[in-house]
């Protein structure tokens, strides 16, 4: 266990990346204590991506690469700009709201940043924000990329969980919603102190009309992708196959923002950004198989089952411990290392797997936005050119919302688990 562990860091510390870490870790761990099963570890590796669900994983992906080369976030933009731009602080408002809704279709916190980020900076900036704050708000609010449906590391928790995904996506939205909510809040409080304008007096009829248009088929793309899943009509794979189905028929034949020849270009894309995520679960499965075989989860559940903690107190030690985690380590390994440990320890308190998923996921969502990993925080960087720390100092007083909405996740259980007594 100690070489196990210790292999591991050492490799993290010197810069090897996390997959090649935790493949190197296992291998060293067979070399030296378990020479016998050598032969297992390509057959672990295999069996790690090697799941039908895991197929949904570059499906959404490429969805949201569609999605983007067609300059859906143009269209968003102006949507929210036109429900929300009227009031103090109009633009950190249309922010915050582009984000939610572009979370429910990209799935991912990272191009949430790149997309909405490199349209609302400048135009925060010539409006009299700060490139610090716009910066900030513009990463804050991409944390809900990736809790609020679909969201493509929440099917990687509920693959590693044996959940269903129709259940984590919708165990999720209340959260990722109140996210957003929370941080307008915030911006509303500020904008009364800054002197932040609104983005317009207000549109006419006509206009709004026109918005609306724009926008409305796009709009559909969350409702159609998690609708299918939690009605029962796709699974999530299947679902994901017809968001990007519908993605590209949007994008090609209704808008014509996407041409034939661009296409070869995202698949590349997608392919490459899902390889390098499959890696990562590959060789965190054998990781984490290792561990099973040295019986750590079981261990610690008997470590924290010894301590009797009330179940609040001890879902609060694991927040603590996943922020603390997410801050070092990126999202997908640091799930699939977390959740194996973990579940043994919550089905001794009776805590459900629902409940610490969405924990889980909106905790590892404020590691994209803390130094030093911080995926979202360098791809505002380069947008920006500012340095990681000062774009997390505008950040901050933006996450206490996702922090409030932890802390409410672990003393309210049935913000998380609605969609159970719904659909029992």
């Amino acid at each position: 266990m100690i070489l196990l562990l210790v292999s591991l860091m050492v490799l993290l510390l010197i810069g090897v990346p996390i997959a090649y870490s935790l493949g190197l870790s296992g291998l060293v761990y067979f070399l030296i204590m378990q020479p016998g099963l050598i032969g297992v570890l390509p057959q672990r590796v295999l069996s790690g991506m090697d799941l039908y669900t895991m197929i949904a994983l570059p499906l959404f992906i490429l969805m949201g690469l569609v999605m983007n080369a067609s300059g859906i976030t143009a269209r968003l933009i102006d949507f929210c700009l036109m429900l929300v731009g009227r009031f103090p602080g109009g633009l950190g408002h249309v922010n915050i709201s582009t984000s939610m809704i572009f979370g429910g279709i990209s799935g991912s916190s990272v191009s949430d940043t790149a997309s909405v980020g490199s349209a609302m900076i400048p135009e925060m900036a010539r409006k009299g924000y700060s490139v610090e704050t716009a910066s900030g708000i513009t990463v804050a609010s991409s944390t809900m990329g990736m809790i609020i449906p679909p969201s493509v590391p929440m099917v990687i928790y509920a693959v590693t969980a044996q959940q269903s995904i129709g259940t984590m996506f919708m165990a999720s939205l209340v959260p990722g919603l109140l996210i957003g909510v929370l941080m307008m809040g915030i911006i509303a409080l500020m904008a009364g102190r800054q002197g932040y304008p609104r983005a317009h007096a207000g549109l006419t009829s006509v206009e709004r009309r026109s918005v609306i248009k724009r926008a409305v088929l796009a709009l559909l793309i969350p409702l159609f992708v998690v609708g299918a899943v939690v009605g029962g009509v796709a699974t999530a794979t299947e679902s994901a196959a017809l968001g990007v189905g519908y993605a590209l028929f949007l994008a090609m034949v209704v808008f014509r923002s996407l041409k034939l020849r661009e296409l070869p270009a995202l698949f590349r894309s997608a392919v490459m950004t899902s390889a390098t995520v499959m890696i990562i679960i590959a060789m965190s499965q054998l990781y984490v198989w290792i561990l099973s075989m040295e019986q750590i989860p079981q261990l610690l559940a008997g470590f924290l089952g010894g301590l009797d903690l009330t179940p609040i107190l001890l879902l609060l030690v694991i927040a603590a411990a996943v922020l603390l985690i997410g801050t070092f380590i990126d999202v997908t390994p640091a799930i699939l290392l977390i959740t194996p440990v973990v579940l043994p320890v919550l089905a001794l308190a009776n805590i459900s797997p629902v409940q610490f998923g969405v924990l889980l996921i909106s905790g590892l969502a404020i590691g994209l936005v803390t130094p030093p990993v911080g995926m979202c925080l360098n791809v505002c960087s380069s947008i920006t050119g500012l340095s990681i720390g000062r774009i997390f100092r505008g950040a901050l007083p933006f996450l206490l919302a996702n922090l409030l909405v932890i802390l409410l996740i672990i003393a309210f259980p049935a913000i998380t688990l609605w969609p159970l007594t719904l659909f029992s």
